[in-house]
């Protein structure tokens, strides 16, 4: 196994992270025997960064990982969890989730914890409620050790976040589709330039940088040497960034684990030659024409005034077109825009103002596109799962 450090407390960790949002399942459960399997394999094969939250596997994962590090295995771990920030309304309530996080996990510290899925809104909620005081408390008390964030907004705002504690790590999307998306590659250099860790999250997009991929794409893989899976080559893309520290899979396949182990061997910062960058190009080319929104994230129509998520609405909008589930599209979806894990930030409340027109350097005709996404992704179907995802992202954290 590769280890990269941690620049602000000398941490070596696995440059595979196990994350544990989409364990194996039977019958709609994790399939407890079967994912204790996987982990414990993982870890003795030198994983040593486990990654969970409150909401994955309904609210379960936690609960499941302080049986399955039982027996000595959490001693070899760093252990990963977050703050979510749709649950929490008070400052008091901050203290009572965590405490519950750690007697689910059976642990009396987290090694690093994060705020889930900040954006601006989320990061203006939790920073007026106290949560840097929070953090600078629960380290005191021991209960967290390293403190963090995820990120799913505009880049302005990762940066600002960056600048506005003493983070140890910082969790953003990153693949070869995402260089302009969110944090994208600035975001990523600038965090690593404040010596901030850089856990990568999505490396494969939800799946679809693998498995079934786009017919042109498979194409460019079968002619191109040496002979990869489209998983492998992805991977290896992220894991080339020297400021990347650790890339989060969440493994549930046996076979798939095995070839994540092998690859994060020998898959070091600046190891791809300019060919093999150039393969990657070349597939990241035929996934941009199948764009359905030449949006490239940069959020200048941001503020909407009416509250649309506009990148995020397009980020979607685009992978539900391009691959992967469309089911797990339309529950994040609903999950991130129409109310699941917050107010409503979906395509339905655009105006039709033209204020983000005016902004838009790619000159997209913005209001227009929602109406497509809304008809897409806001449809029948999307609303038909909603109560599940807000049952999943419920406002209560339970022991």
């Amino acid at each position: 196994m590769q280890y990269r450090r941690v620049p602000k407390n000398g941490d070596q960790l696995s440059a595979l992270g196990f994350g544990a949002m989409r364990l194996p399942t039977k019958r709609m459960k994790i399939d407890e025997e079967r994912a204790a399997r996987q982990i414990r394999g993982a870890i003795d094969q030198g994983v040593n960064y486990i990654d969970t939250a409150v909401p994955y596997h309904s609210g379960e994962s936690e609960r499941f990982l302080g049986r399955v590090l039982r027996d000595g295995y959490r001693e070899k771990v760093k252990l990963a969890t977050k703050l979510p920030p749709w649950t929490v309304q008070t400052r008091e309530d901050m203290d009572r989730i965590l405490d519950i996080q750690l007697k689910k996990l059976q642990t009396d510290h987290i090694d690093y914890y994060l705020l889930h899925g900040l954006d601006a809104q989320s990061w203006n909620k939790l920073a007026g409620l106290g949560v840097l005081e929070f953090l600078d408390s629960a380290k005191a008390s021991g209960k967290i050790v390293n403190a963090g964030f995820s990120f799913h907004g505009d880049r302005k705002t990762f940066m600002e976040i960056i600048d506005a504690y003493p983070w140890v790590f910082c969790q953003i999307q990153y693949n070869f589709l995402d260089e302009q998306n969110q944090a994208g590659t600035e975001g990523l250099r600038y965090a690593a330039s404040k010596e901030i860790a850089v856990m990568v999250m999505e490396p494969l997009r939800g799946g679809m940088l693998a498995g079934k991929i786009p017919r042109e794409a498979a194409e460019v893989y079968a002619n191109a040497e040496p002979k990869r899976s489209a998983a492998e080559w992805a991977l290896r893309w992220v894991w080339n960034h020297p400021e990347v520290t650790v890339v989060l899979s969440g493994m549930n396949d046996e076979a798939h684990i095995a070839e994540n182990l092998r690859t994060a061997g020998d898959a070091f910062p600046g190891s791809m030659t300019a060919g093999e960058l150039g393969t990657v190009a070349k597939v990241a080319s035929i996934y941009s024409h199948l764009t359905k929104v030449g949006c490239t994230g940069c959020a200048y129509c941001m503020p909407c005034p009416f509250g649309v998520n506009i990148p995020q609405c397009f980020s979607l909008y685009n992978g539900y077109y391009m691959g992967g589930s469309r089911i797990m599209t339309r529950g994040m979806y609903g999950a991130t825009l129409m109310g699941g894990m917050g107010a409503p930030a979906d395509a339905s409340l655009c105006r039709n103002c033209g204020k983000c027109v005016k902004a838009c350097p790619q000159k997209i005709a913005i209001p227009d596109e929602l109406k497509k996404v809304k008809g897409t992704l806001g449809g029948l179907r999307t609303k038909a799962i909603l109560p599940l995802v807000k049952m999943m992202f419920s406002t209560e954290v339970k022991e």
